[in-house]
């Protein structure tokens, strides 16, 4: 009885947090196809506000700049952030490895308001040295903008990643690599052949994990942005201060609809690897007892 009151308890409190959650999204879809210019006021049903959107020039390079960014700065970090999770899970202690280990969480417990100002006077000090420097030098000076922007997620979003690719070696069956080394292979290609499929699913994780943190980033990019690079979220929150805006609901629709559908996808992408990789784990076995049955 006590189970069923429990079981019942843990429903309700599912429902209620799924609501908490979802409801808020699927009322900002709806009045996307409001009529009426007044957020909180239903108008009618009308697609007008799509065309709108689709003709400010403003909202679309904020977003393609911050779509360019939010890729870019997430593939770097993917790149970086397997080779740093690699080597905490695999090599584990070497000289300077819990240095390095406080290096790599720092950009996720450090406030962003100090990881943005920092990184702001290191680029200033960087630009001064550059414009101070010979000729060959200057050819190499940047003004603040993409660049600086995607240093700057990329910092933020390989901390996340690292953790999130680490956690996954940690828990493979190095068992494995073993096999693969005693026959012979060299450590790069157990690496690409044996180690990079299987975390495979981590990596697409923490890949949608940087689009989600760069897409959502307001304070880094602030501290990074120059003259004519305002990112997607800079300008919502400018456009916020001065009154809601519908074209504001219809842009949020579409990223929920971009955003989603490449959740199914890759969620779906990676239930087929883990089902391949169980067919092939299961056929393994069977030829092994196979053989084991016909030499006995």
């Amino acid at each position: 009885m006590q189970k069923s009151r429990l079981s019942w308890f843990l429903k309700l409190m599912l429902m209620l947090s799924l609501a908490f959650l979802y409801i808020p999204l699927v009322v900002l879809v709806i009045y996307s196809f409001n009529e009426s210019k007044l957020v909180t006021v239903w108008g009618g049903f009308s697609t007008k506000w799509y065309g709108a959107l689709l003709e400010n020039d403003t909202i679309l390079e904020a977003a393609w700049l911050s779509l360019r960014i939010a890729a870019a700065s997430s593939l770097a970090a993917v790149v970086l952030g397997t080779l740093a999770g690699y080597a905490m899970a695999r090599i584990k202690r070497f000289r300077g490895s819990t240095l390095f280990a406080g290096m790599i969480s720092a950009p996720m417990v450090m406030p962003d308001v100090i990881t943005g100002l920092s990184m702001l006077l290191l680029i200033i000090q960087v630009q001064m040295f550059l414009q101070g420097s010979g000729e060959l030098l200057q050819r190499l000076y940047f003004d603040r903008g993409f660049f600086t922007i995607f240093l700057g997620h990329t910092t933020l979003c390989m901390a996340y990643i690292t953790v999130v690719i680490r956690s996954r070696l940690v828990e493979l069956d190095q068992s494995l690599e073993e096999a693969a080394m005693d026959l012979g292979a060299r450590p790069l290609k157990i690496f690409f052949v044996i180690t990079l499929p299987l975390i495979a699913p981590a990596i697409a994780s923490g890949f949608l994990l940087g689009i989600t943190l760069s897409l959502d980033d307001l304070v880094i990019t602030s501290f990074l942005s120059g003259p004519g690079s305002s990112t997607l979220p800079q300008v919502i929150f400018s456009k916020i201060k001065l009154g809601l805006d519908p074209q504001m609901n219809v842009l949020a629709t579409i990223l929920i609809g971009i955003i989603g559908t490449l959740v199914i996808v890759i969620n779906y992408w990676m239930m087929r690897q883990a089902t391949k990789r169980d067919r092939e784990a299961a056929e393994a076995y069977r030829q092994e007892k196979l053989t084991a049955e016909k030499t006995n």
